[in-house]
C-alpha cells in the first residue's frame, strides 16, 4: 500500500472526509443530558480506562470499538449498555455516530494514537489518549497545536500526575526542601526492546481480528502470534516508543512538572546499533535542558531502562545509607542540601533525615483523573495532563527515542524550528510514513 504524509493521511482518511468540523463543546442532543463518549481499544489496557470513565454517573456510552472483537470484549460491553453499539474500524464507528458523541477515548497501540485522536478532534470531540500520547515527535506538535486552536478538552492517560504521592513530591520539590536539583535520575527495569532478527513465521489470523485495521498506518507486515498482538508490540519500531514510551513518560512526568522543564537542548543516548526493527533491550539516554528557577545552571538528566537499571557504575548520588536499596523503577532528584528517591507509585524518601523538619504536614490529597477530565469538558475543572502539558512532555520523550536511533551522537534540538541541526540524517525519525488502510 502507498505511504503518504500525516497531512494528506488525514485529508483523506473516511472518518474526517465524511463532515465537516463540528463546534467543541457539550451536544444539545446528549441524552438524559450525560456526556456521550465513545471508546477506540476496550480490550487491556482500554478495559480500564473505559471502565473509569463509563462508570461516572454523568456518562452514557454510545460506542465501543477494537480491532479484535474477542479481546475487546465486545459481547460484554453490548450487555452492560444496551443502547450502545461496537465497531471493529474507528472510522466507522465515529462516521455512524456522528455528532451524538462528545469524548472519544483511544487506548491503542502507540502508532495508532495519533491518526485516531486528530480524526476524533477534527470532528469536534473532546479526546482521552493513553500514553505516551504520540508515536513520533511531530504528531505531539500538531495534536497540541489543534486541541488548542480549536479549544478541546484533551487528557493524556498519564493517571499519576493526579495521585498523592507526585502532588506531594512537586509541592515540596518546588518549595525547595532540598535546594535547587542539580541531577535528576529515571529508571525503569522493564525491558520492552527487542535485539533479534525480524519474525519470518506466519500465524493464521483469528477470526475475531481484523489484522489490516490492528496494523492502520504502520506497514503491512504478516501476523505472527503472541508477537505483535497480544504481545509487546512496544518492543518493535513500527508500533511503540519501547521502555521510553512505556515507562519513561510516567517516570520522566514529576520531574518535568516539578522542575519546569521545557524543550530539550540536546540528549545523547548509549545503546546498542539500530537494527532497524526492534528498540534496544538496554538504553541511557542523557538530556540537557536550560536551567529553571528549580534547578541549577549545571542541571542534568539520564534515564536508564533494561536489566539492572539503573546501571550507575557505583555513582555516589545512586548509593544510599544504611543499606537502603533503590527501587526497581522509579526517580532521585539531587539537590543543593539533600536527595530524594521517589519510586513509581509510592511515596518518596528523603535523605538526609534531616530535612524532613522542612516538609510541609499540610494534607495534599491525590484527584480522580478521569473525573478531572470530565469536569474540565464542563468548565468544573482543569486538566493536569491535557495535550498542552503532554505534547511538549512527549516530544521530548520521543527525541530520546530519536537518539537511541544514532548511539554515541549528540543530537543539537531546535524546539522552534523542530530540526535536528547538527544530524541531517536524525530529522527523517521525527514524523512517519502512514500507509493508507
Amino acid at each position: 500500500m502507498k505511504n503518504t504524509t500525516r497531512r494528506s493521511f488525514l485529508q483523506s482518511s473516511g472518518a474526517v472526509g465524511s463532515f465537516l468540523i463540528l463546534p467543541s463543546g457539550l451536544r444539545a442532543n446528549s441524552p438524559n443530558g450525560r456526556i456521550c463518549t465513545a471508546h477506540i481499544g476496550t480490550g487491556g489496557k482500554g478495559r480500564v480506562d473505559t471502565i473509569s470513565l463509563v462508570s461516572h454517573e454523568r456518562v452514557q456510552a454510545i460506542g465501543f470499538c477494537d480491532v479484535d472483537r474477542k479481546r475487546g470484549q465486545a459481547d460484554s460491553w453490548l450487555s452492560e449498555h444496551k443502547s450502545a453499539k461496537f465497531f471493529q474500524d474507528y472510522r466507522e464507528m465515529l462516521a455512524t455516530l456522528g455528532d451524538k458523541v462528545d469524548v472519544v477515548s483511544i487506548s491503542t497501540p502507540d502508532h495508532t494514537h495519533y491518526p485516531a485522536t486528530m480524526d476524533a478532534m477534527k470532528l469536534g470531540k473532546h479526546v482521552y489518549t493513553q500514553k505516551p500520547l504520540t508515536h513520533k515527535l511531530a504528531e505531539a506538535r500538531e495534536l497540541a497545536a489543534f486541541a488548542a486552536e480549536k479549544k478541546l478538552t484533551s487528557q493524556m492517560g498519564i493517571q499519576n500526575q493526579s495521585r498523592a504521592p507526585y502532588r506531594f513530591t512537586r509541592h515540596h520539590i518546588r518549595e525547595g526542601i532540598i535546594g535547587k536539583i542539580k541531577k535528576v535520575y529515571v529508571w525503569s527495569f522493564k525491558n520492552w526492546g527487542y535485539d533479534g532478527k525480524p519474525f519470518t513465521d506466519k500465524s493464521d489470523i483469528p477470526d475475531s481480528l481484523d489484522w489490516n485495521l490492528w496494523l492502520g498506518t504502520a506497514p503491512k507486515r504478516h501476523f505472527t502470534e503472541k508477537v505483535y498482538h497480544p504481545g509487546q508490540w512496544r518492543k518493535f519500531l513500527d508500533y511503540g516508543c519501547g521502555t521510553l514510551g512505556d515507562m519513561g513518560i510516567h517516570i520522566f512526568d514529576t520531574p518535568f512538572k516539578s522542575l519546569d522543564l521545557k524543550d530539550p537542548l540536546w540528549v545523547e543516548a548509549e545503546c546498542r546499533e539500530p537494527n532497524g526493527f526492534g528498540h534496544a533491550e538496554q538504553n541511557k539516554v542523557h538530556y540537557g535542558f536550560a536551567p529553571s528557577k528549580y534547578t541549577t545552571d549545571d542541571f542534568t538528566f539520564t534515564w536508564w531502562d533494561g536489566t539492572n537499571s539503573p546501571r550507575h557504575e557505583n555513582n555516589p548520588d545512586l548509593i544510599l545509607p544504611n543499606g537502603d536499596q533503590l527501587p526497581r523503577q522509579g526517580a532521585v532528584f539531587v539537590g543543593e542540601s539533600g536527595r530524594m528517591v521517589l519510586p513509581h507509585c509510592s511515596m518518596p524518601t528523603f535523605y538526609p533525615d534531616s530535612v524532613l523538619k522542612d516538609v510541609n504536614k499540610a494534607d495534599i490529597k491525590g484527584v480522580n483523573h478521569y473525573t478531572q477530565f470530565l469536569d474540565a469538558i464542563e468548565g468544573k475543572d482543569k486538566t493536569l495532563a491535557g495535550f498542552d502539558y503532554a505534547g511538549p512532555l512527549a516530544e521530548s520523550l520521543c527525541l530520546g527515542v530519536v537518539a537511541c536511533q544514532f548511539p554515541g551522537k549528540r543530537l543539537q534540538w531546535d524546539a522552534e524550528k523542530m530540526k535536528v541541526t547538527n544530524l541531517q540524517e536524525a530529522n527523517a525519525h521525527l514524523e512517519g510514513k502512514y500507509r493508507k488502510f
